[in-house]
């Protein structure tokens, strides 16, 4: 069963399901036919009472995320605040499954893949462009994207983005030894770097490669 979202414009809007569905509505009326929809159509289209979708368009009207020209019918319209799901730049189409083995037969089953919950993660989430080659053999390229959790702690193995005496940043495995951290580079064109002590600012979880 399909999830119904929540839409959220800022930490003040968050949005409910109900909602969600009526700005959709009246913004596909607007595209489609170029005015809104009726409360009447709305409400038939959902299944739901009139006196509900006032009571929801008059709560959207508030938070800014509609507006309504005054004696005219069928105005409602989003303004620049909303943002619906569907719109994301990060949502991408997923259209199905492709062979990298033995030929399988083509099966499309439209979908989407969502960036920020593929990537989500209990701790925040940056983004860092790599600069180098010494992570080759772990499939992580010059020019590459990496996506971090933010967090000082790494288990040893954990490919780690980590601060050298506060000041020099670099991409490696991390590994911790009897007296030093040893700072594994993927590539045997270079050496691991031994430190004592090393500032751990996250633990990469993904990879996005543009070609």
């Amino acid at each position: 069963m399909a999830r119904t979202k929540k839409l959220v414009t800022d930490e003040t809007h968050c949005l409910t399901p109900r909602q969600l569905e009526i700005l959709t509505l009246i913004r596909d009326g607007r595209r489609n036919d170029g005015y809104s929809p009726t409360l009447q159509e709305i409400a038939d289209e959902l299944g739901i009472s009139k006196i509900t979708v006032f009571e929801h368009v008059e709560a959207l009207l508030k938070k800014g995320l509609l507006s309504r020209r005054s004696n005219k019918a069928r105005s409602l319209e989003l303004t620049a605040s909303a943002r619906l799901p569907d719109e994301r730049p990060t949502l991408l189409p997923l259209v199905g499954r492709i062979a990298a083995g033995r030929p399988i037969e083509a099966i499309e089953s439209p979908d989407s893949v969502d960036l920020e919950e593929v990537f989500t993660s209990r701790h925040p989430v940056g983004v860092l462009t790599v600069m180098g080659d010494s992570m080759i053999d772990e499939h992580i390229r010059d020019g590459d994207l990496v996506v971090y959790e933010r967090r000082s702690n790494a288990r040893n193995g954990d490919t780690v983005v980590a601060l050298i005496a506060g000041e020099e940043a670099t991409l490696k495995k991390f590994y911790r030894e009897k007296s030093r951290i040893r700072l594994q580079p993927a590539n045997t064109k270079y050496d691991p770097i031994y430190v004592r002590d090393v500032e751990v600012q996250g633990v990469v979880i993904g990879v996005i490669r543009r070609y």
